[in-house]
């Protein structure tokens, strides 16, 4: 075998073990939130906390993502992107370890660190998709949603299951996703011998800025990617929790999510697709708002037959809007540094506005001891997502 093929075999077993890393890194993404999804009830018995104690655990992810997502780009831009991926996941792991210790302080504090090593994976994983991969964007910004969405689904599934093994409890179904972290280090840490090469960014300071936050175009957009996450962390919350007084056990209530949760999976693959080929995306924005009323709705007959189909629909319009939030950031400026402002600005008030939904969500419950009201709440946000989504899918450009 030549020099020549054997530095090619080289480099395509180089570039598979890195798809390979790219790929579990995103698996985690997801995986560390949706798990506690149908432990809630559990878990608040067990520490015997209210329901908005509970429902703030949702909360601080969120948090951390609108507020620690601006420095990510540069902490990587200091210590190299494949360097910082690894100390996220360093910090995801010690996470998830005291987080599934039992205790409200440890749960807090874990489920912070949780949030702060997946705020970075959100901002930094698609940078690097983009310079490893910059002929095959696409194909891998879907893989790599998917992966983040089934093992967030699969997390989702299998927790009360987990739980109810001799000597797990809520603990061990919580900590056992620090193996699949372990796992991911294992592949990561040949890439720092081999760093991707970062393209520097020069400011153009006679460019002409854009005031995104004087843009009504802007706001529509922000205010549709913060309701579209508000709805999905608050279903994920407490779906399995109103499903549990629809008559399905707490196993049942746990797999109807992750069916909500595998329903995202092929609509983010095929929303972008199509909101790309279209003249306009009225139709997608409207359609999404649709989706979260009619599941919602759904919800709220109390019936259980209804009740798949509703968790159905929800799925449908999480995955919807989120994609649509992503195209967004794109179809509606001008440039890739316009783009970039947007994306920050709603990430940052957006999630910011989507960590109530859990705690306004739970202390309605609280204060009213019933979950019609909060239920009705989400079904007048679903109205506004259709209004805010009709309007930001109109064929224009921010300051154009």
């Amino acid at each position: 075998m030549s020099l020549g093929s054997q530095q090619i075999r080289d480099r395509e077993k180089g570039r598979f073990l890195l798809l390979i890393g790219i790929l579990l890194f995103a698996s985690n993404l997801r995986a560390p939130l949706t798990s506690i999804g149908s432990l809630v009830p559990i878990i608040r018995d067990s520490l015997e906390v209210s329901n908005t104690v509970i429902g703030s655990i949702t909360t601080l992810p969120l948090l951390a993502f609108a507020l620690l997502s601006p420095f990510a780009p540069k902490i990587a831009n200091r210590l190299g992107m494949e360097k910082t991926i690894i100390l996220s996941l360093v910090v995801l792991g010690i996470g998830i370890l005291i987080r599934s210790i039992v205790g409200v302080s440890t749960l807090f504090i874990g489920t912070a660190l949780i949030g702060i090593a997946i705020s970075f994976g959100n901002v930094l994983l698609p940078g690097f998709i983009k310079m490893s991969f910059p002929l095959k964007i696409g194909i891998m910004t879907g893989l790599y949603a998917v992966c983040m969405n089934i093992f967030g689904a699969l997390a989702s599934g299998l927790s009360v299951s987990l739980s109810n093994i001799n000597g797990f409890g809520w603990p061990g179904a919580l900590g056992v996703w620090v193996v699949l972290v372990i796992i991911t280090l294992f592949i990561w840490y040949p890439q720092i011998k081999k760093p991707a090469q970062q393209p520097k960014y020069d400011e153009d300071s006679s460019r002409n800025k854009t005031n995104m936050w004087t843009s009504f175009t802007a706001w529509q957009v922000t205010i549709f990617m913060g309701l579209q996450s508000l709805m999905y962390y608050t279903c994920l919350t407490w779906i399995a929790d109103i499903l549990q007084l629809n008559g399905y056990s707490s196993s049942e209530a746990g797999w109807m999510l992750s069916l909500m949760l595998f329903a995202i999976i092929p609509t983010t693959f095929f929303i972008p697709v199509i909101a790309d080929k279209l003249k306009n995306q009225i139709f997608l924005g409207g359609a999404t708002g649709t989706a979260f009323l009619l599941g919602i709705l759904g919800l709220l007959s109390g019936h259980p037959g209804l009740s798949i189909i509703a968790i159905i629909v929800l799925g449908i319009g999480c995955g919807s809007g989120f994609s649509l939030s992503m195209m967004f950031f794109t179809l509606r400026t001008k440039d890739g540094y316009d783009a970039s402002e947007l994306s920050g600005m709603a990430q940052a008030f957006g999630y910011l506005l989507a960590a109530l939904g859990p705690v306004v969500f739970g202390g309605l419950h609280d204060v009213t001891g019933s979950w019609t009201p909060p239920l009705l709440m989400l079904v007048f946000l679903s109205i506004v997502i259709l209004i805010v989504g009709i309007l930001a899918g109109r064929r224009t450009i921010i300051n154009e």
